[in-house]
C-alpha cells in the first residue's frame, strides 16, 4: 500500500522558488523524498531512474534538446537530471528566452560536480534564473514527533510561551537511530530502523564507487572504515589526519589522497554536510577557530556505520550526546532553510563553544548549546553562551536575537537571565 504523503517544510521552499525562478535544481541525499515532493509540483515528469526509459530519453535529448524541452508540459520535472546533464545549456536558453517562472524542476542525488566531461561548464549557473535548493531528511517537526510549540521565528521576535514536549530520552535514542528517512516514518520500529541500515549498505557497496569523476577502486572494507571513522568523530572539529589515524593503526597504509577521494565522494552524494565555523567581530583579542565540524546529513548514518542500536546508545552516553547534537543540527538546518537563515558553529581559542549559531537575514544572530545532561549542564551552557555573547561586537556583527540551550527534557522555559531552555521536541521554523 502506498504511503500517504507527509507534508514537508521543503514544500514551501519549492513553491516559492517556482514562483520566482525559471528553474529549480533540487539536490539532496538519496531516499530523502526529492522525487515524491517534486512530482507534486510537476505537470509532466521525465524519470531517468529506470534504465530502459533513461536510454530513450538520452537519445531523444541528444537528437533535439530544443524539442525535448518544448514539447512537454510545464513545470517539467527531470528526475535524476545528471544523466542528461548536457541539457543544462538548453534549459538555460529556454528560461532566458521565455522569461517565465516555474518551467523546470531538476532533481539529483549527486552533485553535478561529479559530471566527468571536460566540456561541461560548471560556472554556467543560469544568471539568476536558475536556483539550487537542498532538500534534507525529515525533521522531528515534519515527522510529527516535535509539537512545534516553540518557533525560531517567534523566538527571534521575543514571542515565547512556556510549553512542554512529550518526547522522552529513550524516544530520542530511537529517533537518532531511525533518522528522518520518509520510508521510516509511521512504520513498525524494526522496519523503521532498517531504512538507515539499508541506506548505509547501498552506500558502501555501490554508491561510493559509482561516481564517474572520482573513480574509487571498489573496496567495501575500506569504505566501511572511512564511514566508521567519520561517525566516531561526529559533532567534532576533527582534522582529516585524525580521521585517517582513526581508520587504521598505521596511517601510511591509508594514504591521504585516497581518503580525500572518499570524503569528496561522500560530499558529492550529499552524505556528509559539515558545519562551517562562524567568524564574528569580537571585542577581545580572542582568536576564532575556523575548522568545520563533522556531520552526516542525518545522524542515523553514523549509527549504521557504528553498528549501534537505540539500546546501545545508553552504554556510551558521550556518543549519545554527540549524536543528539547532530540530530539538533539536522533539525535546525531544516528549519533555517525555510526562513532563509544560515547555520554555523562557534569556537575560540579560550575553548568556548556554541554548538550552533543561527544568522538571520537581517544580520541578527542566535547562539545555541545542545545538552543531553541535567540542570547543572544547562546552567554551565547558559553561562557560556552569555560570556560569548558579551564578547561579540554587535555594532560590527549585528544584534543578538536570543540565546538558547536545546535539551532532551520536557519543559520549555525562559530563565531569569533571559536564556531559553527548549526541548528539541518543541522546535519548528
Amino acid at each position: 500500500m502506498e504511503k500517504k504523503y507527509i507534508e514537508r517544510l521543503f514544500d514551501k521552499i519549492l513553491a516559492f522558488s517556482l514562483k520566482s525562478k525559471g528553474a529549480v535544481v533540487v539536490e539532496g541525499p538519496k531516499w530523502c523524498g526529492k522525487s515524491t515532493t517534486c512530482k507534486r509540483f510537476a505537470n509532466e515528469i521525465v524519470d531517468l531512474m529506470p534504465l530502459k526509459t533513461r536510454e530513450e530519453y538520452i537519445l531523444e535529448a541528444k537528437i533535439s534538446p530544443d524539442y525535448f524541452l518544448k514539447s512537454r508540459k510545464k513545470p517539467l520535472l527531470i528526475d535524476e537530471w545528471q544523466h542528461i546533464y548536457f541539457i543544462w545549456d538548453q534549459i538555460k536558453v529556454e528560461v532566458d528566452e521565455s522569461s517565465s517562472f516555474g518551467q523546470y524542476i531538476l532533481t539529483g542525488s549527486v552533485t553535478d560536480k561529479d559530471i566527468d566531461d571536460k566540456d561541461y561548464d560548471r560556472s554556467h549557473t543560469g544568471n539568476g534564473r536558475i536556483i539550487r535548493k537542498k532538500m534534507r531528511t525529515m525533521s522531528l517537526y515534519e515527522s510529527g514527533e516535535s509539537n512545534g510549540t516553540v518557533s525560531l521565528t517567534k523566538l527571534k521576535n521575543n514571542d515565547f510561551q512556556i510549553t512542554r514536549s512529550n518526547i522522552k530520552l529513550e524516544d530520542y535514542a530511537f529517533l537518532i537511530c531511525r533518522g528522518g528517512w520518509p520510508l521510516s516514518i509511521n512504520d513498525d520500529k524494526e522496519v523503521a530502523l532498517a531504512q538507515a541500515k539499508d541506506y548505509y549498505e547501498v552506500l558502501v557497496s555501490d554508491d561510493l564507487f559509482s561516481l564517474k569523476s572520482i573513480k574509487l577502486n571498489k573496496d567495501e572494507a575500506k569504505a566501511r572504515k572511512v564511514l566508521r571513522s567519520y561517525a566516531r568523530n561526529i559533532s567534532i572539529a576533527a582534522t582529516t589526519q585524525t580521521l585517517i589515524d582513526d581508520c587504521v593503526n598505521d596511517s601510511s597504509s591509508f594514504d591521504k589522497e585516497t581518503f580525500y577521494k572518499y570524503l569528496t565522494a561522500l560530499e558529492y552524494l550529499h552524505v556528509i554536510e559539515e558545519l562551517p565555523a562562524w567568524n564574528p567581530n569580537i571585542r577581545s583579542k580572542t582568536a576564532i577557530r575556523t575548522k568545520d565540524t563533522r556531520h552526516f546529513v542525518d545522524p542515523s548514518i553514523a549509527v549504521a556505520a557504528l553498528g549501534l542500536s537505540p539500546e546501545a546508545l545508553f552504554k556510551n552516553m558521550d556518543t549519545f550526546g554527540l549524536l543528539f547534537e547532530s540530530l539538533v543540527v539536522r533539525d535546525i538546518r531544516t528549519y533555517c532553510d525555510v526562513i532563509n537563515a544560515k547555520v554555523y558553529k562557534y569556537r575560540d581559542s579560550k575553548k568556548r563553544e556554541a554548538d550552533l549559531v543561527i544568522v538571520f537575514e537581517d544580520g541578527s544572530w542566535a547562539l545555541i548549546e545542545v545538552k543531553l545532561g541535567g540542570k547543572d549542564d544547562v546552567d554551565q551552557a547558559a553561562n557560556k553562551l552569555k560570556a560569548i555573547a558579551e564578547d561579540i561586537d554587535i555594532v560590527k556583527t549585528g544584534n543578538c536575537a536570543f540565546l538558547m540551550v536545546v535539551t532532551k527534557d520536557s519543559l520549555a522555559y525562559r530563565r531569569d537571565d533571559g536564556v531559553y531552555v527548549v526541548p528539541l521536541g518543541c522546535l519548528k521554523d
